[in-house]
């Protein structure tokens, strides 16, 4: 990457991206339902992990981030929605995030 401002933000994750923060991204998308079901958590932001963002910036109407781009927008309703997932705690904030789809 150059030195210019990822215009999604700083630790915006992509297609072709990989590493601990896809990993946790992939549990994170786990974690809302019909969203990433049985994804992968293997840290590779592949087309599967693209389309999972997409699909949740659709469903939760995130406008800011390019779409299918993890950028700080989607970060902060998908942290929202899944407090504890991603740290180890999966699974604790699961009845929460039922709730809000309604």
């Amino acid at each position: 990457m150059t030195g210019r401002a990822d215009p999604d933000g700083p630790g915006t994750l992509r297609l072709g991206d990989t590493g601990p923060a896809v990993a946790d991204l992939q549990d994170r998308l786990r974690h809302v339902p019909d969203i990433y079901r049985d994804g992968s958590t293997d840290g590779r932001y592949d087309a599967g992990v693209r389309a999972a963002v997409a699909r949740f910036q659709l469903w939760y109407g995130i406008t800011g981030d390019e779409t299918g781009v993890y950028g700080n927008d989607t970060r902060r309703a998908l942290e929202s929605r899944t407090a504890n997932a991603g740290s180890g705690e999966a699974g604790q904030g699961d009845d929460d995030r039922r709730g809000e789809q309604g």
